[in-house]
């Protein structure tokens, strides 16, 4: 495809392939793959994905009655995939897929939504909404970007979950900026974590490697990680998924051994690679 970066493909005489882990669900793309375990695989990693966070949504009335009225806000922001979720459950449950279509969709268009990540775009895009800023990579640089923008006159609303950063409303708040978040989501942790992770110790053994892609991951996982590896733990690369996850990493006196430069397969390969020294076949 033209434009796009060509990719080194794996080569079937490395001798080493570095297991690595990755606290997160699957998600299947156009090709039927997580994006994650291909790119990793590209770079020489076999990757394993351990889910371990559930969601429950809340105030979804609630949310889909401001969803209904864009006459009354500025724009959007979305800074995770649940909360596009959340859009999509309001829609279906009350029965407004058709007046979206036809109506509310090109109203909210009309006004700016931004986003978070390439993945959260994507999502926000599949409901028929024109994206900005999601090249920003995290909250922080998110608001950096929507500050520079011409400040609306009307507040953004925010959908976001009972554990969000604070980061972004103080940045948007100390410049004037309104905004008006709703809580329409909160993470649990995932029912299979403790036996999905004996099952991956018992047969792989000890990752070169594990990636956590949020604090709330981190927390529900991290006594079961320490119990299996043991002393073998400071042999652990451990690399986060933005910088809140990082900061989470070293409060519990773990060494941030990479950090992804954006929410994105290829930087985390990129990152990992580094950090492994794993050689690109």
């Amino acid at each position: 495809m033209a434009g796009r970066q060509a990719r080194a493909v794996p080569c079937k005489d490395c001798r080493a392939i570095m297991k690595v882990l990755l606290l997160k669900d699957a998600k299947e793309d156009d090709c039927g793959q997580d994006p994650y375990i291909r790119e990793l695989g590209l770079y020489g990693l076999e990757a394993t994905l351990i889910p371990v966070l559930s969601f429950e949504f809340l105030s979804l009335p609630s949310f889909s009655e401001k969803l209904s009225h864009p006459e009354g806000y500025g724009g959007l922001i979305f800074t995770s995939p649940r909360a596009v979720e959340a859009v999509e459950l309001c829609l279906e449950k009350d029965n407004k897929t058709e007046v979206w279509k036809h109506s509310l969709r090109e109203k909210w268009n009309a006004k700016s939504v931004y986003v978070v990540g390439n993945a959260t775009a994507s999502l926000v895009n599949k409901i028929g909404l024109d994206t900005e800023g999601a090249n920003s990579g995290n909250a922080e640089k998110l608001a950096e970007y929507i500050c520079s923008r011409e400040s609306p006159a009307l507040p953004l609303l925010f959908p976001c979950g009972t554990v969000k950063g604070e980061i972004l409303p103080k940045m948007l708040k100390d410049r004037g900026i309104p905004m008006e978040s709703i809580t329409v989501y909160q993470k649990i942790p995932h029912p299979g974590i403790q036996v999905n992770l004996n099952s991956y110790y018992s047969k792989q053994g000890v990752p070169a490697s594990i990636t956590f892609f949020s604090p709330s991951g981190l927390m529900y996982s991290l006594k079961h990680i320490q119990e299996l590896s043991g002393d073998s733990i400071d042999r652990i690369k451990f690399a986060a998924i933005g910088p809140s996850t990082a900061r989470a990493l070293t409060a519990q006196g773990l060494r941030v051994s990479c950090m992804a430069e954006s929410p994105t397969p290829l930087a985390l390969a990129k990152g990992l690679q580094v950090a492994l020294q794993a050689p690109s076949c």
